[in-house]
């Protein structure tokens, strides 16, 4: 009856357990932007139902019951023995020597004494040490006894147990190690198996290029892939070999992985997807094995698609690092080298790969035969922008004037993934504000907020405030009056994430290059804030100390690198690894001791230069220095309108929007085909 009882409890809650579904729009990992899910649609294909495991089907239901018997027993033993009476070994060793015991009964330590009148009781003995050996000490002879000596080796149910642990317990553990694995949908032999998520027309919704947004370009590389898992014989005709892999380089959150998606959509193939940390073990040799079982499950599907996300986990150059190699994660590369190479050419396998470090890869890797093509996925432009904003927007109450041309153009160097999360948190800064839309405003502050963090509210000295007041105002009155800079958007000398205060220029449009004189009125720009305060305080603060580093960052790539200045048209920068990292093994410059005393030299000249140039500006217009202080003061933040209007200055048609734009703390000048953006902090990082 008890045991229907619990079997009828544990089916129960198996099939509350069944009943609990998880549901939610399902989105591409952080790109350009994707359609919502359908109502009613699933991501995940349904699993056939498991059957509820019986409650004495469970290894731990019996190992609990074998414990229960076993205290069981030993508290009913220790009770048989409890019923005598207990005397001192001292009392016995008495009652022997005046000949009154009939039997001794010794097992272990415990002595059962049996007198000739019929009376029982127990004692202990000494431990390591006989009976006999105990009469012996005493002068006690054996033959005082009126009956026998019995000695008894018990087993007790310590021993029963140990022995049944140290050898049946460890197979009862592989025995459920090996159950758990196959309920789990796996097997402990099956490491070699490749970890991969498989996509199909039956089991996953379809994605196509009309879910991703933007990227136009990329969109058209990849329908020729498309058409040649759709209609190899179409190429081979022609004696075209089909690529055997694609090489997908950009930043994050461009949409590198819904590409993939969507290539496996529009060509209606199987999409196998993995990661490349997925491939590397504890275990050596797992890596090789799960490149080889996914290689062969590929082509056993073909045509079909192979995606391997963040690739450079394991396709890093060969023989390079700091510690030497690792021997692992080359095998693994060597295999997916072998594999590439030895695609049949009627063999209907497209290989995509996805990394933001293209520069890591091994050689071998992205030769030609193997990554065949190399797709660089971009950071959007404003018409991508435009798009991946419309969409984002589609499904949310916006005000009406809305605009998602403005807000494109306010968004420069954002890329999918960041203006996906800045119109989340506006949606989240409206509903805490119990609003029913998204206004302009909200979405100016999601902006600071993603790119700077949220407003602190720092206690602050007036002597503080007022710093922070001026170095910000010396900040937007050199970009103001300096050649080729960008119009401010905003002021403020309200603290977020690290700083006291900023100043926001975001470009207005795409940039892929840098002019000199461009350059030189960012550095200027940047050393207004020190500026002012040298001026209106006879004193600096620390505040300055990024402004300081971005500036002389700017001015020694400017000697180093682009060629301007007076060392001539020579290249002195030191060749990095992996693009970020200097080379270990090739620390000496390539330029003489001389050189690098000029190229200081230069830097300096350059900084000191500007730094005299913004002096110069905000000498000419202290007046107007000390009224936007004044302001800031008053109000704390400025925007771009209100501050032209309180300089006299024209303002322009509203037809970037209003308010503070897109955020871009990072004072650089990026090398051609690069964008462009400057901005200022103010004190107190």
């Amino acid at each position: 009856m008890i045991k229907q009882k619990l079997e009828k409890l544990i089916k129960g809650q198996s099939r509350g357990a069944r009943d609990i579904k998880q549901a939610g729009p399902s989105r591409g990992a952080g790109g350009l932007g994707s359609q919502p899910v359908a109502p009613g649609k699933s991501p995940v294909p349904n699993m056939p139902p498991k059957a509820p495991q019986s409650l004495f089907g469970n290894v731990f239901f019996w190992l609990l019951i074998g414990l229960g018997v076993y205290f069981v027993l030993n508290a009913y033993s220790a009770e048989s023995r409890q019923g005598l009476p207990e005397k001192p070994i001292t009392e016995v060793l008495k009652l022997v020597r005046e000949e009154k015991v009939q039997d001794v009964t010794v097992t272990g330590d415990d002595l059962e004494i049996l007198l000739k009148d019929g009376e029982k009781f127990t004692a202990k003995k000494e431990s390591g040490i006989s009976f006999d050996q105990l009469l012996k000490n005493n002068d006690i002879s054996v033959d005082k006894l009126g009956g026998k000596l019995m000695v008894k080796r018990p087993v007790s149910w310590d021993q029963i147990i140990g022995t049944f642990l140290s050898v049946l317990f460890p197979i009862i553990l592989l025995v459920f190690l090996f159950r758990q694995f196959r309920l789990a949908g796996g097997d402990m032999l099956n490491f070699g198996r490749a970890r991969v998520k498989v996509f199909n027309k039956e089991t996953a919704v379809k994605t196509t290029f009309a879910d991703v947004a933007g990227n136009q370009e990329s969109k058209r590389e990849l329908i020729e892939i498309v058409d040649f898992l759709k209609n190899p014989e179409k190429y081979r005709k022609l004696g075209a070999r089909i690529p055997k892999g694609v090489l997908l380089v950009g930043p994050s959150g461009v949409g590198k992985t819904l590409l993939a998606k969507a290539v496996a959509g529009e060509a209606d193939v199987p999409f196998f997807s993995a990661s490349g940390s997925e491939f590397m073990e504890m275990l050596v040799g797992v890596g090789s094995a799960r490149v080889r079982d996914l290689f062969a499950r590929a082509r056993e599907a073909q045509p079909s698609l192979i995606f391997i996300d963040e690739i450079d986990a394991i396709g890093r150059q060969r023989g390079t690092g700091f510690v030497g190699g690792h021997d692992e994660r080359e095998q693994t590369l060597n295999q997916i080298l072998a594999e590439m190479d030895g695609f049949d050419p009627r063999t209907n396998v497209i290989v995509l790969a996805a990394t933001n470090r293209g520069d890591m890869l091994d050689p071998a890797l992205i030769r030609a035969g193997r990554f065949d093509r190399r797709i660089v996925v971009p950071l959007p432009d404003l018409a991508d922008r435009k798009e991946i904003i419309s969409l984002y927007t589609k499904n949310k109450p916006m005000a009406p004037d809305f605009s998602s041309e403005k807000l494109a153009k306010k968004t420069v160097g954002f890329s999918g993934a960041d203006i996906e999360n800045m119109v989340n948190e506006a949606a989240i800064l409206a509903a805490r504000a119990g609003k029913t839309e998204i206004s302009n405003k909200d979405l100016d502050e999601a902006s600071l907020k993603v790119t700077m963090g949220s407003e602190r509210k720092t206690m602050q000295t007036e002597e503080e405030r007022r710093t922070t007041a001026y170095h910000e105002a010396g900040h937007a009155l050199v970009a103001t009056y300096s050649k080729d800079m960008d119009p401010v958007q905003r002021i403020s000398i309200v603290a977020r994430g690290g700083s006291l205060g900023h100043t926001s220029l975001p470009p207005e449009r795409d940039r892929y290059g840098e002019t000199k004189t461009r350059l030189l009125s960012m550095i200027a720009t940047m050393l207004g804030g020190r500026a002012a305060e040298a001026i209106m305080f006879d004193d600096v603060t620390t505040g300055a100390s990024d402004d300081l580093d971005k500036a002389t960052k700017i001015a020694r790539d400017m000697v180093t690198q682009y060629g301007m200045s007076s060392l001539g048209l020579v290249s002195y920068g030191a060749k990095s690894m992996f693009g970020i990292w200097r080379n270990p093994f090739d620390d000496e410059p390539k330029y003489s001791q001389e050189i690098m005393a000029k190229i200081d030299a230069e830097v300096k000249k350059i900084v000191d230069d500007c730094f005299e140039t913004a002096k110069k500006i905000l000498l000419e217009h202290k007046d107007q220095l000390t009224l936007v202080a004044d302001k800031l003061l008053e109000v704390e933040t400025l925007d771009g309108d209100e501050f032209r209007a309180l300089l006299g200055l024209p303002v322009p048609e509203p037809n970037n929007g209003n308010g503070g734009g897109a955020e871009d703390n990072t004072e650089r000048a990026d090398k051609p085909n690069g964008n462009a953006t400057t901005g200022s902090t103010g004190p107190g990082k």
